[in-house]
């Protein structure tokens, strides 16, 4: 075993590299409004090179730390970077482009846009930020040749004035989307808006520490209600969205962030990414649109990046880490990098087998991630003969076994021409579907989607994505159209006895949050970023892994006594409407009460 240690940046601090740049009025705009003091060359190691692990890298580096960041695979951006599909592109043309699964910038995320602003890219005024596309519409298509409801996300042009913004108001609005929607009976529309009422006015004490403890499910009552109410308002906004079953998702997490931050206040245009739609999606593949140009910038800010990395080991001794075991991924001898500074960005399932018994001793939390769960949530390519848009925004197949979603995203890429400019000049189109329900029979082979091979995977999500788009007399997907597939090289063994998925999604039921670390640790040195770190976001997202990452320097920028300027957290909005209920709410609370608007 070797010893090493993490490696130093060239040089580059943020004024050195202001001062060097050509163009500097350009490059000025995307810094933070006031200057950081130099890190004295203090070195970070940063394990894990995703979302969180480089918005890690991008605080400290303009703070003037010196960064290295130790990631598994060969690329940059973990679940959110794009892949080639090998041996696919002739003729000049890029390979196809492929991912674990299409991205989703909602409006309310705040905090991954501010970084994404500061990320220059040729052109773009607001740097990679500019590269977002707002989607007008989602589908949330129906089997059986039921008629799809087709939902316009065009935000509120003027948002309710502050004194319109009442209960009584806002049932009203909940009930007319789901009266013109939906073929709910009156009364359990009448219900589930109630239920929502009673969230939206319950304080935080009752949040964390009773809505925490109900599942979804049971919160909405499903059990008493028609199928349609079931697939709509419980399956279609959890298994599908964020992968985590009704019966079980915590309902402060599914009322917090899906109906709240995503439907409620993002339709009415409050709390939002400045002008944001409610749905954006990036104008070409994420790499090429995000990723490539983040890493490029920060290199030129000195950060350091050693691909193909396993990390096995975080070590621990005498009340601090003393430095990180890692190997070449693909095998040979161990070796320890050392660092002033450690920030574990590694996903949670990653990141728990690297944390020893005496690591474990020194902070308590750390063993407490053992009880955080993660689940399937993965993607398949289909790549078509013609531009086969389907819908200007993200398909919800609601009533799909496997609780599929998906987006044709050729039609966003307003720079592309996808046959000039990927594969061998046939594909028009790029369906992206995923897969979120892993454990159910289909409607192809009967089985669940773990027991079928790769290519039975593909023919079910095929099957189940005509049943859902193929109706009212309308054939929107052929087999002739269909020239080939891709799914993440990271699921394995499926259709036979051991079923893998290295790259699986954080999943919230009841009591997730009792279980989230806090990004400071008790080890001084030690910080921790990533989705299931406590954050107010409270979701596995790219917002979440952004927040934890800016608590995670923030919290090492403390322990380093440093006079940079803390990176800014900005919350999810709170309407400030709801804040007398919610104070009232709390006396209520106290006194072991129900909601006002708890009825029962």
């Amino acid at each position: 075993m070797t010893t090493e240690h993490a490696q130093q940046p060239q040089g580059q601090t943020r004024r050195r590299f202001l001062a060097g740049a050509g163009g500097a009025a350009g490059a000025l705009a995307l810094w933070p409004a006031s200057s950081a003091s130099a890190a004295s060359g203090k070195r970070v190691a940063v394990l894990g090179g995703g979302v969180s692990g480089l918005s890690a890298a991008h605080e400290l580096a303009e703070r003037g730390y010196a960064v290295t960041v130790y990631e598994y695979y060969d690329t940059l951006g973990g679940k959110a970077r794009s892949m080639d599909v090998p041996g696919t592109g002739t003729g000049g043309r890029k390979p196809l482009p492929a991912e674990h699964g299409f991205r989703f910038f909602p409006g309310f995320y705040r905090n991954l846009p501010d970084t994404m602003r500061r990320i220059p890219f040729p052109g773009n005024a607001n740097g990679v930020h500019d590269n977002f596309r707002g989607a007008t519409e989602a589908l949330f298509a129906r089997s059986g040749g039921r008629p799809d409801l087709h939902f316009p996300l065009r935000r509120a042009t003027t948002p309710p004035a502050p004194g319109d913004l009442t209960p009584l108001w806002i049932r009203d609005q909940i009930l007319s989307v789901l009266d013109l929607g939906t073929r709910l009976p009156a009364h359990e529309a009448a219900y589930f808006a109630d239920r929502l009422l009673v969230h939206l006015t319950s304080c935080d004490a009752r949040r964390e520490d009773q809505w925490e403890k109900v599942a979804w499910w049971d919160f909405i009552r499903a059990d008493e209600m028609s199928a349609e109410y079931q697939t709509l308002l419980g399956i279609g906004q959890t298994r599908n969205l964020v992968a985590t079953r009704a019966e079980v998702a915590s309902t402060r997490t599914v009322g917090r962030i899906i109906i709240e931050a995503l439907l409620l206040w993002g339709l009415l245009g409050r709390g939002m990414d400045g002008d944001a739609d409610v749905d954006r999606i990036l104008n070409a593949p994420t790499s090429e649109a995000w990723i490539d140009p983040w890493e490029t910038y920060l290199r030129s800010l000195g950060v350091e990046f050693v691909l193909g990395t396993q990390v096995h080991e975080v070590a621990y001794d005498g009340g601090r880490v003393t430095g990180v075991r890692v190997s070449a991924r693909d095998g040979g001898d161990e070796r320890t990098v050392t660092a002033d500074h450690y920030v574990s960005a590694l996903p949670v399932e990653h990141a728990r087998v690297t944390w020893g018994p005496a690591l474990r001793a020194a902070d308590p939390q750390l063993a407490r991630c053992d009880a955080l769960q993660t689940d399937w949530m993965t993607g398949v390519m289909f790549y078509l003969r013609t531009p086969t848009p389907v819908v200007h925004g993200h398909i919800n197949c609601l009533d799909s076994p496997w609780s599929v979603t998906g987006i044709g995203q050729a039609q966003f890429w307003d720079g592309r021409d996808f046959a000039r400019d990927y594969g061998d000049g046939q594909a028009h189109e790029c369906l992206s579907a995923i897969i979120s329900e892993w454990d159910k029979p289909g409607i192809l082979y009967g089985k669940t989607a773990k027991e079928c091979t790769k290519d039975e995977i593909v023919a079910e999500l095929w099957a189940q994505l005509k049943d859902g788009l193929n109706d009212a007399g309308k054939t929107t997907l052929t087999d002739g159209d269909r020239l080939g597939w891709f799914m993440d090289p990271a699921v394995t063994g499926v259709g036979g006895s051991d079923p893998q998925n290295r790259e699986q999604l954080l999943i919230h039921p009841t009591g997730t949050l009792y279980n989230r670390p806090t990004a400071r640790t008790k080890v001084p040195n030690f910080f921790l970023a990533g989705d299931y770190v406590r954050t107010d976001v409270d979701l596995a997202t790219m917002e979440g892994a952004n927040e934890s990452a800016r608590l995670a320097v923030n919290a090492l920028l403390d322990a380093d006594n440093s006079d940079a300027e803390p990176c800014e957290i900005q919350e999810l909005f709170r309407p400030p409407e709801m804040e007398p209920l919610k104070r009232v709410d709390e006396a209520r609370y106290r006194l072991g009460l129900p909601n006002t608007f708890d009825l029962g």
